[in-house]
């Protein structure tokens, strides 16, 4: 899978600002900052072969993919090269690697804990309460901690998260409906 640097897509923004950019975080996290040019397609709320057969694709130009650290930018490149489309190119690094190079960024109002950090809270809180209830209440609870472990365990080798999809759609991460 390519990748490219923060910095040469900037470049390359610069010399042609059509080229298609697409974010994959939530439409939260995308509000609260992102690259000018990105246009936000939440992982999980689209298919490649949708906009492949909508034509929203350039053709055989190149694709950019981001999100906050590029883990979720090389899922959804996956998903396009499996797609048949072979010009997606992760930012690597993403946004977060964007915003330390100083490059400029759309930012709103929205203050928002990334979606990795959602996970983290919910399966620590989870485990805890697990062993917390199988101590105090019946040994049974206990069960609960293993089954998030074990989630933890299929998600890094995986690399699929069940609870990061769901949590991506819960309402506090989906934009505010006027």
């Amino acid at each position: 899978m390519s990748a490219i640097s923060p910095t040469n897509l900037k470049s390359l923004l610069d010399e042609d600002s059509s080229l298609v950019v697409i974010d994959v975080r939530t439409p939260l996290e995308f509000d609260e900052v992102h690259v000018p040019q990105a246009r936000n397609l939440p992982l999980g709320g689209f298919t490649p072969k949708q906009l492949i057969d909508k034509g929203e694709l350039p053709g055989t130009e190149p694709i950019y993919i981001l999100c906050q650290s590029g883990a979720r930018a090389q899922k959804a490149a996956d998903q396009f090269a499996a797609a048949g489309y072979e010009n997606a190119i992760v930012v690597s690094g993403g946004t977060q690697a964007w915003v330390a190079a100083n490059l400029p960024v759309t930012r709103g109002e929205s203050k928002v804990i990334s979606l990795e950090r959602q996970v983290c809270i919910a399966a620590g809180s989870l485990v805890l309460t697990g062993v917390l209830l199988g101590w105090f209440v019946h040994r049974g609870f206990f069960g609960l901690s293993a089954f998030v472990g074990t989630g933890l365990i299929f998600a890094g080798i995986s690399g699929w998260c069940g609870m990061g999809l769901l949590i991506a759609k819960a309402p506090w991460n989906q934009r505010a409906r006027s």
